[in-house]
This record gives C-alpha cells, sequence and structure tokens, in this order.
C-alpha cells in the first residue's frame, strides 16, 4: 500500500513545519500500530507518503487492514487544514501480487501509485485497489 496524508501541504502552510512533522510521526504510529501481523511492517516513502507491506496477505484482506488504517488516522483527530475543520485523513493506494524475483518491486509500487491516485481523485480518504481499476478499464 502507498498512502498519502490528504491536503499535508495545505497543513503545512497553515499550522508551520513542527506540527506538519508532530502530524507525521502521530500518523506512523498509527499506522504502526493498526498492522497486526509480525510480518507486516510501515515506512515512510517521502514527504507525507508512507508504504505498507504486508506479506502474503490476499487483496480482500488488504482492503480491509486499508480501511482500518484509514479510519485509525481518521480517529486521531488532528485538525487539518480544511475550512470544514475536518480532521486529517490519508488517501490509501494497493497492489497485491505474487511472490516475485528480487529487483521486481517497481511492479506493485507503481499499481499502488496509480490506486492511490486514483483515491486522491476520487476525493480522498479512500482505499482504492489497484485490481478495481483493471476492472473499471476494461469495461
Amino acid at each position: 500500500m502507498l498512502i498519502d496524508v490528504d491536503h499535508f501541504k495545505q497543513y503545512n502552510d497553515t499550522f508551520g513545519h513542527l506540527a506538519g512533522d508532530d502530524c507525521l510521526r502521530q500518523v506512523a504510529r498509527a499506522l504502526s500500530t493498526t498492522v497486526r501481523r509480525q510480518s507486516d511492517f510501515v515506512a515512510r516513502y517521502g514527504g507525507e507518503e508512507f508504504v505498507v507491506v504486508l506479506p502474503a496477505c490476499e487483496a480482500a484482506a488488504g482492503l480491509r487492514v486499508g480501511e482500518s488504517l484509514s479510519s485509525a488516522v481518521e480517529k486521531l483527530g488532528i485538525q487539518s487544514a480544511l475550512a470544514s475543520a475536518a480532521p486529517v485523513t490519508v488517501s490509501v493506494g494497493l497492489a497485491c501480487t505474487f511472490p516475485t524475483p528480487p529487483g521486481s518491486a517497481p511492479a506493485p509500487l507503481g499499481l499502488a501509485d496509480v490506486a492511490l491516485y486514483r483515491a486522491k481523485a476520487r476525493g480522498r480518504n479512500r482505499v482504492v485497489d489497484a485490481a478495481e481499476i483493471a476492472d473499471d478499464e476494461t469495461m
């Protein structure tokens, strides 16, 4: 999964970079404490993005975990920079794949990235599975 904190640039611009760093620490903690299996891990990917790897996880379970991660961040209740005063949320792009040879990580990462952009295009604060996008495009 690729996870992006929604409207984070606006958050930094409104509350400052120190508050932004604190927000990212809280989001990272919420993500890390929400994944359950010892083999699952969360890492900061860059800026306000995180990557979550769930080895041996089927798509349906991945979607449930993605929804749990999204909910955990929203439940933090961190005030966003939006005029609606809604809490900080995340968008999640999910891609599931079978094990592949070493060095082939860019393929699932690219699929998760496409799904993340689709989640943002659909209004943010949601989880989108890359398989769903492929199904949409074949119709």
